[in-house]
C-alpha cells in the first residue's frame, strides 16, 4: 500500500514543515541559481565602474566603443574619434575592451 498517497487520519493534521518544505526549497534554489550570481554581477560591475581610469577602452550599453578621456563623478568623457568626445553616465559602461582581440 502506498501511505504517502492516503488521506490522513481522521483527528490527525498534516506537519506544517513538510506542508511548506517544497516552498522553502523552491526559495533556495532561486537564491542560489538566480539572485546570488545576479547581485555578485552587480558587485564586480560596480567594482569596474569605480576603477575606470583614464585611457581605458570601454564599450557602452549602446554599444558605443571608446577610450575614456576624462572622469567625473557620474560620467566620464568617451573619445570615440580624433575629435569626437562624448559625455556619458558612468551606468552606461559596461567593459573594458582592453583584453579582448580583435576579430578580422
Amino acid at each position: 500500500m502506498n501511505y504517502l498517497l492516503m488521506a490522513p487520519q481522521p483527528g490527525t493534521e498534516a506537519n506544517p514543515i513538510t506542508t511548506f518544505l517544497p516552498l522553502i526549497l523552491i526559495i533556495v534554489v532561486f537564491y542560489f541559481f538566480m539572485i546570488r550570481p545576479q547581485m555578485k554581477r552587480q558587485k564586480e560591475l560596480k567594482k569596474f565602474r569605480e576603477s575606470l581610469a583614464k585611457g581605458d577602452k570601454v564599450v557602452t550599453t549602446g554599444g558605443i566603443y571608446g577610450k575614456v578621456a576624462d572622469i567625473k563623478d557620474a560620467h566620464i568623457v568617451l573619445q570615440v574619434d580624433d575629435n569626437t568626445k562624448l559625455r556619458v553616465d558612468k551606468s552606461a559602461v559596461v567593459k573594458d575592451m582592453s583584453d579582448v582581440t580583435p576579430q578580422k
